[in-house]
């Protein structure tokens, strides 16, 4: 892919921020459309915000913009950053062409593991426990699954290959005759912590202990347990180590918070402290994705000058929506599609010695072997070997084998085909148009998709020869990247504009982000803390091995500077 010698990226760092600024301003204009707009069955009005709905996140969302009040809580639909007459209909050709199950298996399977050396395993972990905070699509449905029928030679159990379709939106009249899809989101839209506290005031009770504002936690320290032996927490899906360990590591610090505001305010009752804790502890997660995730991820000057002002001038500015109403979109859950950073294989070593202490593949450290693992090793051992350790590169030919074939209840999945559909299910536009209606030029042949000639070459064949049918997630997983980068910058251009979007509407990150709603202790809880920080404040022997790392989501120093690989 040419790249000018006046791209963003090449120029001083003033300048490259210049025209990144101009990037977002150009995309709030024009790459924010409100799917609400469609046709939907009428809803009863919201009645007027209470004083704790004013001062207060609610569970579900709703109230956080106090003229809009169901703007961005659970149950509404996902926006688009497409013109909505440019959403894509498929048609059942479209829809298989080329075979979803063929784009998995000759342009994704993993052969050998590419790691991404610039980064550690909790950075993995940490993009999937945001996302659970941000969005869901909710139980795909079961009737009338998309059959994708199998090449000859292709081992999978059942021919064809079955893929259940996205949960359809209820919102939708029965008489629609609109064939543009919308989606629902089943968790709030906003920064509000919703993987830790819940969507819903019934998930909400669960994860209380009703005392002192506190989670619940057992006196192991760990999560408890619902009856199939996972932890019980807002969003417990996909569950597997790494979030676990996040989950477990940000209740903590919730509690934590709970105990300080309990000595500067001893007169407050459970829940005061529960409302003004999650908002401290939600804006510790935005701010540590802000200003360490982002940086580590995408590692270029002016990102780093960039985010830590985009954290710091938001929160002194008023909630804005630009041109339309906050949510989550479409275009967003595709760019965010990074599961090459998951690694098939884990080594657990000692935090004291660096000895090897264990090998696991992934099925034997998720959904309920999870606890296993933590029992059998301290968590000082579990976070010290995803600080040392790599994930993979997002890239082609980097998926995780164990993602391909799937097992989830009596469904058996292979992820990355399922990635592929749901792009083109959702209406989302293949790559080349993508691009364009990103103002990024369009690719014109297929040795400008990548740096690897061979792989161009697997493309091109793939897609008969024709660059505009490339899938989207194919045509970032190829692009060359810009140096320091750990994702394409097609993806980064959605990036650009969500980012500061998800703190800009929030009115608990800009107009509420005060004294009076967080408390001055609140306040100066954020200011202080750091990744680094609440790892070490919750597991303090860790504090020698970090007290020189600049980032967290880097690759931490290994004990007796072993030079084990990771």
């Amino acid at each position: 892919m040419a790249d000018s010698i006046f791209a963003w990226h090449r120029l001083w760092t003033f300048f490259g921020l210049l025209k990144l600024n101009r990037y977002r301003e150009r995309m709030r204009k024009h790459n924010l459309y409100d799917t609400e707009t469609l046709p939907a069955l009428p809803q009863s009005p919201l009645p007027s915000p209470t004083a704790t709905q004013r001062a207060s996140r609610s569970a579900d969302g709703a109230y956080n913009d106090l003229n809009h009040p169901r703007m961005g809580s659970a149950g509404t639909r996902f926006g688009r950053n497409i013109p909505l007459d440019r959403i894509v209909v498929p048609n059942a050709m479209q829809l298989l062409t080329p075979s979803p199950r063929e784009v998995s298996r000759q342009l994704l399977t993993r052969a050998k593991f590419q790691p991404a050396t610039s980064l550690n395993l909790l950075a993995a972990a940490w993009i999937q426990f945001q996302v659970h905070d941000w969005l869901s699509h909710g139980e795909n449905e079961k009737a009338h699954p998309i059959e994708v029928p199998l090449q000859a030679g292709d081992n999978w159990p059942e021919n064809p290959m079955r893929i259940r379709r996205t949960r359809r939106d209820a919102t939708r009249p029965p008489d629609d005759s609109d064939p543009r899809p919308t989606f629902t989101n089943t968790e709030t839209h906003w920064w509000d912590g919703s993987q830790l506290y819940g969507s819903d005031l019934a998930t909400q009770k669960q994860v209380r202990s009703f005392r002192a504002g506190k989670l619940r936690l057992g006196a192991d320290g760990l999560l408890p347990l619902n009856e199939k032996g996972i932890e019980v927490t807002g969003v417990n899906g996909n569950w597997w180590l790494g979030l676990s360990l996040l989950h477990t590591l940000f209740t903590l610090e919730h509690n934590a918070i709970c105990d300080k505001l309990q000595r500067e305010f001893p007169a407050w009752q459970d829940e005061e402290l529960f409302q003004r804790a999650r908002l401290i502890n939600a804006a510790i997660m935005a701010k540590i994705h802000t200003v360490e995730w982002t940086p580590g991820i995408l590692a270029h000057p002016a990102l780093k000058i960039g985010m830590n002002d985009n954290w710091t001038r938001i929160r002194k500015s008023k909630a804005e929506h630009h041109a339309a109403p906050f949510a989550m979109t479409e275009e967003f859950v595709s760019v965010y599609r990074m599961h090459p950073l998951m690694p098939d294989d884990f080594s657990f070593y000692s935090w004291q010695n660096d000895a090897l202490l264990q090998t696991r593949t992934f099925p034997e450290i998720a959904h309920a072997r999870t606890r296993e693992t933590m029992q059998q090793m301290s968590l000082l051992d579990l976070f010290y070997s995803f600080g040392v350790t790599h994930p993979g590169a997002i890239t082609l030919h980097n998926y995780p084998r164990f993602l391909q074939h799937l097992q989830r209840g009596e469904e058996h999945i292979d992820l990355a085909a399922t990635d592929i559909l749901r792009d083109r299910e959702r209406g989302v536009p293949r790559y080349n148009e993508f691009r364009r209606l990103l103002d990024l030029d369009p690719i014109e042949k297929f040795e400008d998709l990548s740096d690897n000639r061979a792989w161009c070459e697997e493309i091109r064949q793939l897609y008969h020869n024709d660059i505009n049918s490339v899938d989207l997630l194919i045509g970032m997983y190829a692009e060359p990247l810009i140096k320091g980068f750990g994702f394409s910058e097609t993806a980064f251009r959605i990036f650009l504009l969500m980012a500061s979007r998800r703190l800009q509407s929030d009115r608990f990150f800009t107009t509420d982000y005060n004294e009076q709603t967080y408390t001055k202790p609140g306040l100066q809880w954020v200011e202080d803390t750091t990744m680094t920080t609440v790892i070490t404040r919750h597991f303090p022997a860790l504090q020698p091995i970090l007290r020189k790392q600049e980032n967290a989501f880097a690759p931490w120093p290994r004990v007796g500077n072993s030079a084990r690989p990771a």
